[in-house]
């Protein structure tokens, strides 16, 4: 960009008004003269022609409810610009752009909203000759406001299988200006891409799972960026979290067992007698990531659309796999002998326990203090529904193609 020369256009376009003023009139009342007559005067020179550099500046001046990214640039025929100025009512000036040629400036980000400005172009000729231009206008007031809920917690220690997910206080149509405005980058560097489930979240994760050890940061830029017409951000935030340990999990519902494998070469560390759901009420198969624990909860079925099948007040050890409520949890209440010869559940997978969920002894226990949110439990059967990508945290059930497609901006 070249440097930047300030030039008052206000100044320089009312100083040019007087000019015509005092020259435009005859003196005396005597007769006007004309070009031949101030061509011949002693003293006098022909005026300069004016600038054939042509200045269009957006937007109007005048116009009001401006949006706050895109709507403003100026741009200039049979000329270059020398200098544009954009600053708000005190004064303070935004930072732009000017293209190679001078043919055009931008400003470099999204404006503020409910602010007024000045914009002031500056543009010469080929023969050097100065043309400016004057715009007001002021940007459009907030009406309504969007934030992103996002998962997992800053300073977290997570799960190799723990994608990056933003949920969003209200609908957003103009996906692309979102998904700019979120930033993911891992320490050490992987390919990421971002994929949009309906429109009010957006996954972000590897090809394959997080490297143990891998730190990531994210940085949400929505602060005034129009998620739909009428509703801009107001978040800034810096979230980071920590991949801790490799930790992938089999479950084989047809052998009725669950196989932890740890670290880099998948070790196994221990195998637990399990029990899935009954042939009425299958396990999801498929990629299912922890994102809840409760060392206790309450079971109803009338959440899952079950009606009165059953309302148990304290199911321990608890761990989330679906949004829709399928869990991997401690059962105290079943046949102990259920557990590595029948499935027997309403879908949920269940271990051996005592009631309470304070003992770290038993399969379900050990389990629980074995696991981390982002932990990956793969659940293989000859039968069942696959999980949907979108019931948890369980995007890697798409595969990369079809994920890298749900983004809103082209790769």
């Amino acid at each position: 960009m070249r440097p930047r020369v300030l030039v008052w256009a206000r100044r320089a376009a009312a100083l040019g008004w007087s000019l015509a003023v005092l020259t435009g009139c005859a003196g005396g009342g005597g007769p006007a003269a004309g070009p031949a007559q101030d061509a011949a005067a002693p003293g006098h020179t022909a005026p300069p022609a004016p600038s054939r550099a042509a200045i269009t500046a957006l937007p109007a001046d005048g116009a009001e409810d401006v949006p706050p990214d895109g709507a403003v640039r100026v741009s200039v025929a049979q000329g270059r610009l020398v200098s544009v100025r954009l600053a708000d009512a005190k004064g303070t000036e935004v930072a732009g752009t000017l293209s190679p040629d001078g043919a055009s400036w931008a400003p470099n980000g999204p404006l503020p909203l409910g602010t007024a400005y000045t914009l002031d172009s500056v543009a010469e000729d080929d023969q050097g000759q100065k043309a400016n231009q004057h715009t007001d206008f002021s940007t459009v007031a907030r009406a309504h406001t969007f934030v992103a809920f996002f998962t997992p917690e800053d300073g977290s220690t997570v799960g190799v299988g723990m994608p990056v997910s933003l949920r969003f206080s209200r609908p957003i149509t103009d996906r692309a200006a979102v998904e700019r405005a979120v930033t993911v980058t891992a320490d050490p560097p992987v390919e990421l891409a971002a994929h949009w489930f309906g429109t009010q979240r957006l996954d972000v994760r590897p090809k394959a799972y997080w490297a143990a050890g891998t730190r990531v940061a994210v940085a949400l830029r929505l602060k005034d960026v129009q998620g739909a017409p009428g509703a801009f951000g107001t978040q800034t935030k810096d979230v980071r979290f920590t991949v801790g340990r490799a930790q992938v999990s089999t479950v084989d519902l047809d052998a009725h067992t669950l196989t932890v494998r740890a670290g880099a070469g998948g070790k196994v560390v221990r195998t637990l007698k399990v029990s899935g759901g009954d042939p009425k009420h299958t396990t999801y198969r498929g990629v299912l990531v922890v994102s809840e624990k409760y060392r206790t909860t309450r079971m109803n079925s009338q959440t899952v659309g079950m009606g009165d099948e059953y309302d148990i007040k304290d199911v321990p050890h608890a761990m989330r796999l679906t949004t829709s409520g399928t869990f991997i949890h401690g059962n105290y209440w079943a046949d102990p002998a259920v557990f590595g010869t029948a499935n027997t559940s309403h879908g949920c997978i269940g271990l051996a326990d005592a009631k309470g969920g304070t003992s770290k002894d038993t399969p379900a226990g050990w389990l629980f203090e074995h696991t981390i949110p982002g932990d990956v439990i793969e659940v293989r059967a000859a039968t069942g529904d696959a999980v949907p990508p979108s019931n948890g945290l369980n995007g890697w059930n798409l595969p990369w193609a079809q994920w890298v497609a749900g983004s809103a901006i082209e790769r």
